[in-house]
């Protein structure tokens, strides 16, 4: 099994910058792509961005793209979504996801097999 923990999410003001983190542990050598999805309540779980394990590739949901940045490091398992000039409508629920799949159309996150708790991004106005 993967074990995913999030970790740097906060309360920040509009425009703000905040930088959250995901921390992969137990079987990590069956992950090859690592993303980042939100929810808020009514609303369903929206790809942000993921980032392909071994090439580093990257894909932007259109909505932070510009904004945020994914990134890894691969000899500490550890993803990274650094977000700038945050909105009041990136408040949400962030989670950390891991599939085994490598993605590269389509961000459902019925792709991902493991899921961290979530970490809580509050941006006020």
């Amino acid at each position: 099994q993967v074990q995913l923990v999030e970790s740097g999410g906060g309360m920040v003001q509009a425009g703000d910058s905040l930088r959250v983190s995901c921390a992969a542990s137990g079987r990590t050598n069956s992950i090859y792509t690592m993303a980042w999805f939100r929810q808020v309540p009514g609303k369903e779980r929206e790809f942000v961005p993921a980032i392909n394990w071994s090439g580093g590739t990257t894909y932007y949901a259109d909505s932070v793209r510009g904004r945020f940045t994914i990134s890894r490091d691969n000899a500490e398992n550890t993803m990274y979504l650094q977000m700038n000039s945050l909105k009041v409508e990136d408040t949400s629920v962030y989670y950390c996801a891991a599939s085994r799949y490598i993605i590269r159309n389509g961000y459902s996150p019925k792709q991902y097999h493991y899921w961290g708790q979530g970490t809580q991004v509050t941006v006020s106005s």
